[in-house]
């Protein structure tokens, strides 16, 4: 069993597929998700997107730079929402980010968040790198390895990594072990490969999977073989 995962989920989590916003249906399930790992000691920290909200490279006319700064602001709205509503649920929460100054936000310290797990908190980590031109998969290899994550878990909406869109081919081939390099040189679009660069230099290991199939998020955890596994 992995004691110390970081764990990252697209904004449309919390709205459903293809849509904007918040859906209660949606964050009841994700906390109900949560509630199952933090009920079982795992050190939890989190990554969250704001696809549900915007995507800084979606607004017209809006430098790319500029963009991406209000990307990053987009995903301290849904881990400040998403503290919110975690702990109307029981879930300890704390929101952490290197980019805004808020009562309701902490700075990110090593000592602190070491800190916060030790006393059984979800860490959130808002806002991307700090930094424009990278994804929010790079700011979650980033964080998975400043907290010393056994594993990065990235939440899809499919059961692992295919050579090719499953849902478009009918015989698209599932890996269910691949190497980081392969994952580069073959062009898979799961993860960018700054990501894959980093979780590949700092041997991190990756699991990809259908987050929205109940309880895969603990099989995973528990080593149930699930999804698939990218290694060194």
């Amino acid at each position: 069993m992995y004691k110390r995962i970081l764990l990252k989920l697209s904004g449309e989590v919390l709205s459903g597929e293809d849509k904007k916003g918040f859906d209660e249906n949606a964050l009841e399930y994700l906390a109900e998700e949560i509630k199952d790992v933090v009920k079982n000691g795992i050190k939890l920290g989190m990554v969250i997107g704001a696809g549900n909200l915007f995507r800084g490279r979606e607004l017209q006319d809006v430098t790319n730079s500029i963009g991406d700064h209000i990307g990053m602001l987009g995903t301290v709205i849904n881990a400040l929402y998403l503290k919110d509503y975690f702990e109307k649920k029981g879930i300890k929460t704390v929101v952490v980010s290197q980019i805004v100054n808020l009562p309701s936000v902490r700075i990110i310290h090593y000592d602190d968040i070491e800190l916060y797990f030790n006393a059984g908190y979800v860490v959130i980590f808002a806002g991307g790198t700090s930094n424009p031109f990278f994804t929010t998969d790079t700011a979650a290899a980033l964080r998975a390895v400043e907290m010393k994550a056994d594993v990065l878990i990235k939440a899809t909406k499919v059961d692992g990594i295919y050579d090719k869109d499953p849902k478009k081919f009918k015989d698209a081939k599932k890996y269910d072990k691949i190497t980081y390099d392969d994952a580069i040189n073959l062009g898979l679009k799961i993860m960018d490969t700054e990501a894959f660069s980093i979780c590949k230099r700092y041997k991190m290991p990756i699991i990809v999977l259908n987050f929205f199939k109940k309880e895969n998020l603990l099989n995973a955890i528990l080593d149930n073989g699930i999804g698939t596994f990218v290694k060194p």
